[in-house]
């Protein structure tokens, strides 16, 4: 039987453990912090999560759920981190798997072995105790929200900025900005969450961004919006669902431009959504005022590229985060602009039992996304599924960054880009597609 390791309990990892635990499949899962939940555990001691204290999930439960563990009916739609925090707790508890995880343990390095296997050293945080293990495969699942990504080059001016510098992962609670006049950079769910906070307590915030973007509510007509992925207009042509969104939008808020934001130049389905239902209120009342990129800092103001100026004493970036993996060699997997070759953004082509799972930025949740993830690749450990040759993986991988070139904005928040429901899919049918290749291969 072969034994596996999980890098990581966040969301994704524990959703590995629970198919790996179904399954029969022995394996090993290694924690950096004392509890699971990783992103979603508010002050999380492992150092990486980026949840503030008043996030809450920008898909409803019902799509965030994991297929095998529901929400309980009684659940807010849209439950805030200490909620999901207790219902990984309890999905762990549930399944039995909290003593196969190896807490306060970092995964230092994951190197090729012989025979196909994996050579994984691992440190406990508390001894500093270093041992090595082998295993028949790796599934990582450490996450992509953690490691902060800062504008490259840097803007103009930014060593002559008196004024603090900060990174969206850092933020936590409004109360440091009360007074302050903020500037936050991006349009993303992280900075329209943050402008709108500091908007209450700071003297004046800014939200400065190069581009437009379309800026969904959390309920259309008294429904979560992400419902109508389930609706008849999820089953259109992407261009049919584009403007019917459109449409509903129009006719749900109007204009963004009537509230002082760019007109967005792309479609509404070509670009990770942004989801807020305070942003346009809290515009609307003139409390945050919107600036184009800004172009050059000075001392104590920032330059921006309409030739307006504004005093500033702190800026936070929301700029998105770098995939990483610090235990990987970047001859293994490179991990440069966040675009990865992955084989149905799971399988690393040519490296034998090296997977990847939670690896994608959905329109929808990851968590039963990546549940399906941990299915396909126990039927792989288990020789239920065969890959195709490397050439037809590199082929599958090649078409897929074609397709996002063709749908989505330029930006590296789009390399892993998935529509949840369309991804679904894609897995059931490439299992299918594996297990008739188990089918047709000789045995050993």
């Amino acid at each position: 039987m072969r034994k596996v390791c999980v890098i990581g309990a966040g969301s994704s990892g524990i959703a590995a453990c629970q198919v790996l635990a179904e399954r029969g499949i022995p394996y090993d899962c290694y924690e950096l912090g004392s509890e699971v939940g990783g992103n979603w555990r508010y002050l999380n001691d492992n150092g990486l999560s980026s949840a503030y204290r008043s996030l809450h999930i920008n898909t409803s439960r019902q799509v965030m759920e994991y297929a095998s563990y529901p929400m309980p009916p009684s659940s807010p739609d849209y439950p805030g981190h200490a909620h999901i925090a207790r219902y990984f707790d309890a999905f762990v508890d549930h399944f039995r798997l909290r003593p196969s995880i190896a807490f306060r343990t970092e995964v230092v390095d994951v190197s090729p072995a012989t025979s196909g296997r994996w050579t994984v050293t691992h440190r406990h945080r508390d001894t500093n105790r270093q041992a090595e293990t082998t295993y028949d495969a790796v599934l990582v699942a450490n996450g992509h929200h953690w490691k902060p990504r800062w504008p490259q080059p840097a803007l103009p001016g930014a060593t002559d900025f008196a004024g603090t510098q900060t990174h969206a992962h850092d933020y936590r609670t409004p109360e440091p900005y009360t007074g302050r006049r903020v500037m936050v950079l991006g349009i993303g769910n992280s900075a329209c969450d943050i402008a709108v906070e500091t908007s209450r307590v700071a003297q004046r915030t800014i939200l400065a961004t190069r581009r437009g973007a379309h800026i969904l509510p959390k309920y259309l007509f008294g429904t979560p919006t992400d419902h109508l992925t389930n609706s008849w207009l999820a089953k259109t042509p992407l261009a049919l669902q584009d403007r019917g969104l459109r449409l509903l939008l129009r006719l749900s808020r109007g204009r963004l431009t009537d509230y002082g934001l760019p007109a967005p130049a792309h479609r509404v389905l070509a670009a990770h959504p942004t989801i807020s239902d305070d942003l346009l209120s809290r515009l609307g009342h003139g409390d945050i005022v919107v600036r184009p990129a800004p172009q050059r800092l000075e001392a104590k103001r920032v330059l921006f590229e309409d030739g307006s100026a504004e005093d500033i004493d702190t800026i936070i970036y929301s700029t998105g985060y770098d995939i990483s993996f610090p235990f990987l060699t970047t001859e293994l997997i490179d991990p440069s602009d966040n675009n990865l070759g992955l084989f149905h953004r799971v399988v690393a082509p040519g490296h034998p039992g090296l997977y990847f799972i939670g690896l994608i930025q959905p329109l929808g949740a990851i968590m039963p996304l990546a549940e399906a993830q941990a299915h396909w690749v126990a039927d792989l450990l288990q020789d239920r599924c065969a890959l195709p040759a490397r050439q037809d993986m590199i082929a599958e991988v090649d078409a897929y960054r074609a397709r996002l070139k063709r749908r989505y904005v330029a930006s590296t928040r789009h390399t892993i880009q998935v529509d949840a429901r369309a991804y679904l899919r894609e897995l059931a049918k490439e299992r299918r597609r594996g297990a008739a290749r188990a089918r047709r291969r000789p045995p050993h």
